[in-house]
């Protein structure tokens, strides 16, 4: 299991069957929430580290897009996807209005997987090739599209014994273990040496987009060493690649900006976006384009849609939490980060087991290893044995706070809502602290 607490059937009369369904593991079952709080069935509360699925952005319980969902439903209902509506259409400005410059045209979706699979065919059909390049070791999503582009095996290889899909492939990340180096400028040089040799035996004229995350999500909270980004873009202008940010996890405040791949001042061509944009209130997600990929579609056409894409309840929940982020709450983040990362840092000063904690803004991985060896105590990659993490992640549970894993989960994932305070970081961290201690 990754990225999530381990789900099983929360009663033995449920007749939910829950996803990243694992035998051997017990759900909580979560009744209630207020701000970054919530309360289970048997009426203990936790601090709810990781927001969920990385998704409640704006807190339990946030009244202002409570109201904006009652409000939306008294004026109508639904609307059709093919069909312009207020909210829909004043929600894609105000997205147009917070995203990278020239980024100007929104199309929606429903889920986060939907979303970058719309992205690959907006850029296949523009550029009139094929091929999406996306890292190892990341998360795109688990619809069969979408689950081809991921990295992660967990996900890509059940998929994948059944049918797998065709138009992608992988690069290696960048990461201190995929190149041999800790030099940050050196990392990002060979990892961009090593993605022009990817590019060139694929074949630059194969190649539609790179699509890739900003800092890594269920991954592992990793961010790219400084120079990175700024090279990738070079590159992708070099050989006529488009640019896709995933800004599923990384969007709205995650990363102390409006989108991830503003904390590297660089322009992509199109993002694609979820979670965060309702606070996870109403399920929303979409892509946001530039102009001349927009207006491409205005002038061909575009064939496809989806029913529920853009539903005016799910934009007016949308539009609320726009201006919640816009009223302190992206603030709140760039204020209280520089605490939440010493905080973090103090457990690898503590633990020999903590190899490594890497992270931006409120988007933060606890990585673990041997000491003795540098290596993993166990990869679930290669090996099914117990793994001392999970057993990290059910002592910090049990001490009333919520993490979660990583792919692969050698590492524990922290990603508050965005209204914590240095209380609640406190709160988490000692907890962590406390479970690292007794499960080492």
């Amino acid at each position: 299991m990754s990225g999530q607490q381990q789900a099983s059937r929360p009663t033995d009369d449920s007749r939910a069957f829950p996803h990243w369904h694992d035998p051997g593991k017990e759900a909580l079952e979560i009744v209630e929430g207020d701000g970054a709080y919530v309360t289970t069935a048997d009426g203990r509360t936790h601090l709810d580290f990781i927001a969920q699925l990385y998704c409640v952005n704006a807190g339990h319980g946030n009244e202002a897009i409570i109201e904006a969902i009652e409000e939306q439903l008294r004026q109508v209902q639904y609307v059709s996807s093919a069909k312009h509506n207020d909210a829909r259409s004043e929600l894609a400005g105000r997205l147009a209005d917070v995203a990278p410059d020239g980024l100007t045209d929104v199309l929606f979706s429903i889920s986060g997987s939907e979303a970058n699979e719309s992205a690959a065919q907006f850029a296949r059909e523009y550029t009139g090739n094929n091929k999406i390049l996306t890292r190892w070791r990341s998360y795109h999503g688990a619809t069969y599209g979408a689950g081809s582009f991921t990295g992660d095996p967990q996900t890509r290889a059940p998929i994948e014994r059944h049918a797998a899909t065709t138009g992608s492939g992988k690069f290696l990340p960048p990461l201190p273990r995929a190149f041999g180096t800790d030099d940050p400028q050196e990392l990002a040089d060979q990892a961009i040496e090593h993605l022009r040799f990817v590019i060139h035996n694929e074949g630059p004229d194969s190649i539609a987009a790179i699509l890739t995350e900003p800092v890594g999500g269920t991954s592992g909270a990793y961010p790219a060493p400084a120079d990175y980004f700024t090279q990738l873009r070079e590159l992708c202008d070099e050989y006529g690649i488009l640019l896709i940010s995933d800004e599923v996890i990384a969007g709205f405040g995650r990363c102390g900006d409006w989108f991830g791949i503003g904390t590297e001042d660089v322009q992509p061509d199109m993002i694609t976006f979820a979670k965060g944009v309702t606070s996870a209130y109403i399920p929303l997600a979409g892509v946001i384009a530039r102009r001349d990929i927009a207006a491409h579609f205005e002038e061909e056409g575009f064939p496809l849609g989806q029913t529920f894409s853009g539903h005016p309840v799910a934009c007016a929940a949308g539009l609320a939490a726009v201006e919640e982020y816009e009223d302190g709450l992206i603030d709140n983040v760039a204020d209280h980060a520089d605490h939440f990362e010493s905080r973090l840092r103090e457990l690898e000063a503590k633990h020999d087991v903590v190899c490594d904690v890497h992270g931006r803004g409120y988007l933060w991985g606890v990585e673990f290893a041997d000491p003795a060896t540098g290596e993993p105590f166990v990869d679930p990659r290669v090996t099914d044995e117990d793994n001392p993490v999970d057993d990290v992640l059910s002592a910090t549970r049990e001490r009333g706070v919520l993490c979660g894993s990583a792919r692969p989960n050698t590492q524990v994932i922290v990603s508050p809502p965005l209204t914590v305070g240095e209380a609640e970081i406190d709160e988490g961290v000692a907890a962590l602290d406390e479970a690292i201690a007794e499960v080492f």
